[in-house]
């Protein structure tokens, strides 16, 4: 059995990502040993906690103190760099030129992507076959086309079958890759890759399933950023302002996708299992002799589990903005923390929970992936080590 671990798009959201890795790759490891981990795939925040997978699964648990420490330390002053200069290139942002622009400084992003990660040892654990292949998704922003750099161990192919919409190139994955796979539109500044210029991926794979399915993976374990709970989130009589819409459009491109792609992932089990039923234990095989006379790529059922937060996150950004509003203004001034806040009325704070890229509030993230893992431990077990 082979195995692929996903990790969706989400801006700052990506440290409840990185709650569930310190379990399943820390705690878990350390008291069970390591579960065999083929395929890691992410897109956007995935992407960068997907490379440092990538570059420690030789060493999951200390690799994953240091991606713990890595998000903790963040301050948010330093990853939303606004200043004199910035604003003097805000007219990139709007028109465009010969340059690429962004709200906010992309260098201190930069620095930690391409310091943060060990690239080198990520090349070497695909080399000697530790891990089967690592992807990054980004978007091409000339033709708006998902982008799958696929970096990989040797005799491992590309992926077959994958959905015609989306681009597949073989790539030794670098920062530039991982940055460009990141970097959300308007918010940070384009990425050339061999004068090609990308953003995020998460506008149109923010849920890399695709990937790790057409590689070979027989299981799937996701971890989505997106909460079930639907709670209200401005008060009755309030009509919603720039800050509460904004957070609706990337939620719509950053989290409805995961519901979307493992729901059609279960029709095709269900659809499998039926013709089984109906048509004897050889049905798949029968099936993918017929598919093969066309060259399709063969069907198979692919188990999967999902774990998700399960408080809103946007409701623990909105706390957090509440507890630490007098020390967020004097960092990011009145402007840009208004632009963050929904305001008084609000129970969730959407944009926000993208934007804080901020040690305490991903020190809570941290704790909620954690938490939520270690209280599903039991079917984690069950699944990772069958």
């Amino acid at each position: 059995m082979t195995l692929g671990l996903i990790m969706s798009g989400g801006g700052a959201r990506g440290a409840y990502e990185v709650g569930v890795l310190s379990y399943i790759l820390g705690d878990l490891v350390r008291r069970r040993g390591a579960w065999p981990l083929d395929f890691v795939c992410g897109t956007s925040v995935g992407a960068i906690n997907g490379a440092f997978v990538a570059a420690s699964v030789h060493d999951a648990p200390a690799g994953m103190a240091r991606l713990e420490s890595m998000w903790r330390a963040i301050q948010l002053p330093n990853v939303l760099g606004f200043n004199v200069t910035q604003a003097s290139r805000l007219h990139r942002v709007v028109l465009g030129g010969r340059r690429g622009g962004g709200l906010f400084d992309a260098t201190p992003m930069t620095e930690i992507i391409r310091t943060g990660i060990d690239y080198r040892q990520l090349a070497r654990n695909l080399r000697t076959g530790i891990l089967k292949a690592f992807t990054a998704t980004a978007t091409h922003v000339r033709t708006g086309k998902p982008i799958c750099f696929v970096d990989r161990a040797p005799g491992v192919g590309l992926p077959v079958g994958m959905p015609r919409a989306v681009g597949v190139r073989s790539a030794h994955i670098m920062p530039h890759h991982v940055l460009a796979s990141a970097a959300i539109p308007v918010v940070f500044p384009p990425v050339s890759i061999r004068a090609d210029l990308y953003c995020d991926g998460g506008l149109r794979l923010n849920t890399p399933l695709s990937p790790a399915i057409h590689l070979g993976a027989d299981k799937v374990f996701v971890i989505g950023l997106s909460s079930e709970i639907e709670a209200p989130e401005i008060a009755s009589g309030r009509y919603p302002g720039l800050p509460f819409l904004l957070g609706k459009v990337l939620d719509a491109f950053m989290l409805d996708h995961v519901n979307v792609d493992l729901e059609e992932l279960g029709r095709i089990n269900e659809l499998l299992a039926d013709g089984v039923t109906a048509f004897g234990p050889d049905f798949v095989a029968r099936l993918n002799e017929a598919g093969a006379a066309r060259g399709a790529p063969p069907r198979r059922f692919v188990g999967s589990f999902t774990i998700r937060p399960s408080q809103d996150l946007g409701v623990i950004a909105a706390d957090f903005l509440d507890r630490e509003r007098a020390a967020l203004r004097k960092q990011l001034g009145r402007t840009l923390l208004r632009l963050m806040d929904v305001g008084e009325g609000a129970t969730a704070a959407d944009l926000a929970s993208y934007l804080l890229f901020d040690g305490g509030y991903a020190q809570e993230l941290i704790a909620l992936g954690r938490r939520d893992a270690r209280e599903s431990s039991d079917e984690i077990e069950a699944f990772l080590y069958s």
